[in-house]
């Protein structure tokens, strides 16, 4: 596992695919650790925008970015998007070098990473999933968590520049251990925002001011960083900020894939993806996650 205060790498030549709330600032974050970045996003403005925002460079494909790049990351959309930037005579795939390593950053399920994994096998390259936690704070921040499944000697040559913009960067296990451990964080976090959005509601009902109410039991037991971050807005009943509901249906939705294939039960989980479902019924697939409460203080 690495720390984000690690020593510093050595500069390394480097591509970044996907320029969202994510990618931009990770991206950022490499050419402030004095790697040399290549971007490509499919809205080539936005590629074009960062290059010159952080003295980088901006291709117009995939397999343009990769070329003579050591370490090709990705951050995009779903599987589907995935495999755009990596397919084809424009993929990724298509301009890497023998030796040279794909890492996802991309949120998707463990088959295409295992996917990708056995196709990189083929072509001489190194393959890691890591999907990440922290939000787009955690990526402006530089602060986000990466799980990671691949190959261990694949992992200790990329782990440092992933550091970049990382407060902790983990090998879970081979191909697919990153994704599925992705799956588990989402899994819990669905749980909690739920039972925060709960305890809320019945506080506010109660007639408590659940501000006070938040600020006292965030120190004992019912602690968790969804009641650190979302609770007072929650409570003002804003949520123009953070991991957006469409995303995490997106996410859910793989989660309970999974489920069903490894036999897990996904009770929960499968409720609360229900009650996102029921949100962007209301106009609220871009309101963020702990929009939950909206369902029970507007019945």
């Amino acid at each position: 596992m690495a720390e984000a205060a690690q020593a510093p790498v050595r500069s390394h030549k480097v591509a970044f695919l996907g320029l969202g709330v994510m990618g931009y600032p990770m991206a950022g974050h490499l050419v402030k650790a004095g790697h040399q970045v290549t971007v490509y996003n499919r809205t080539g403005a936005k590629a074009e925008k960062w290059a010159g925002e952080h003295k980088g460079k901006a291709a117009k494909t995939p397999a343009l970015a990769a070329k003579d790049a050591e370490i090709v990351f990705a951050c995009v959309g779903n599987d589907d998007d995935l495999r755009s930037v990596v397919y084809g005579d424009n993929g990724a795939l298509a301009g890497m070098a023998k030796g040279s390593i794909f890492v996802d950053h991309t949120t998707a399920s463990a088959e295409v990473a295992r996917e990708i994994e056995a196709e990189g096998k083929k072509r001489g390259l190194g393959v890691l999933d890591a999907p990440v936690s922290g939000g787009q704070a955690g990526a402006v921040n530089g602060k986000l968590t990466i799980m990671v499944g691949g190959a261990e000697h694949t992992y200790k040559k990329a782990e440092g520049v992933m550091a970049c913009y990382a407060r902790a960067v983990t090998l879970l296990g081979p191909s697919g251990a990153g994704q599925l451990t992705k799956m588990v964080n989402q899994i819990c976090i669905a749980g909690l925002v739920q039972g925060l959005a709960e305890g809320i509601n019945f506080a506010m009902r109660a007639g408590l001011d659940a501000k006070k109410v938040v600020d006292v039991i965030s120190k004992g037991a019912a602690q968790s960083w969804q009641m650190e971050n979302r609770a007072t807005t929650m409570v003002d009943d804003k949520f123009d900020f953070g991991f957006a509901v469409d995303w995490m249906r997106k996410d859910l939705g793989i989660c309970i894939a999974e489920a069903k294939r490894n036999g897990a039960l996904l009770p929960v989980a499968s409720l609360v993806d229900q009650f996102y479902a029921h949100v962007q019924q209301r106009g609220g697939g871009r309101w963020d996650t702990s929009s939950l409460i909206h369902l029970l203080r507007h019945v």
